[in-house]
């Protein structure tokens, strides 16, 4: 979707910039300076982030480029059909539906392992059981044959649901980060269904608006809201485990220094 597209579609749905800063998670200036024609050549997660806001459904392989099963169709997917997806095509499946995974961009692929880092960590530490994840791996989350999923982070404290292939089952924990393409299914799609499935903690860590929510479902606040600026306990070790943002904050504020160039 090319920038006049855009404003076109701005304009048809009466957004202001505030209302498309709060929505997509892009800083306020950066989208005054795209629309204003100061920045010629935005980068293509921003771009990614603003295209998303105008589009009517999330973003699913509605006819996937590839030939999975002429009888079916979304809503109907399997596990089946997600093996048989060529191995280059990034995909999870949730209930029945495909949705495409862009690669993570370098940013993103930092803060999902300096969190998975911290955690081992602490794991080995302490000659903990719990075994932590890091993407990609495939987790069959409701023991079903319509969803998998492969969440950044992810801490499995039963081993009983490890497999040869992936995971069978909720994980204790579960960290996704923000990124452009995945931000309504993160903060919506994936909340209900990893709630449902028995995950204990669900955090989504946003950079873009420089934020993290804790969903600790055994907790009566539910969810709290930090800043990239302080240590976040982690629920399910009953805060023995804090997760601290220092190097995170840092990776973020240079990445935001580069997109306002």
């Amino acid at each position: 979707m090319t920038i006049q597209e855009m404003k076109k579609k701005k304009r048809e749905k009466g957004y202001t910039y505030a209302l498309m800063s709060e929505l997509s998670g892009v800083p306020l200036g950066t989208i005054q300076k795209i629309f204003s024609g100061e920045t010629v050549s935005p980068r293509y997660d921003t771009l990614q982030a603003l295209e998303e806001l105008f589009r009517d459904s999330p973003k699913v392989c509605e006819e996937p480029a590839y030939q999975v099963d002429s009888q079916h169709t979304q809503g109907s997917y399997t596990i089946e059909d997600y093996y048989a997806l060529p191995e280059e095509q990034r995909v999870e499946l949730i209930d029945g539906y495909f949705y495409d995974m862009a690669a993570p961009t370098f940013l993103h692929q930092r803060i999902g392992g300096e969190v998975y880092r911290q955690i081992a960590n602490f794991i080995m530490e302490r000659g903990g059981s719990c075994i932590p994840l890091i993407s990609p791996v495939d987790i069959q989350l409701d023991c079903d044959e319509r969803t998998m999923v492969q969440p950044d982070v992810a801490v499995l404290c039963r081993k009983d649901k490890a497999k040869v292939w992936g995971v069978y089952g909720a994980p204790d924990f579960i960290l996704e980060v923000i990124s452009p393409s995945t931000r309504r299914k993160d903060y919506t799609k994936k909340l209900s269904k990893y709630m449902a499935a028995g995950v204990r903690e669900y955090w989504i860590l946003d950079p873009y608006q420089q934020k993290l929510l804790v969903y600790f479902f055994e907790s009566e606040i539910c969810p709290v809201i930090y800043g990239i600026n302080e240590p976040v306990p982690v629920g399910i070790y009953d805060g023995e485990l804090e997760i601290v943002f220092s190097n995170i904050g840092k990776w973020i504020e240079e990445d935001m220094k580069k997109d306002r160039k």
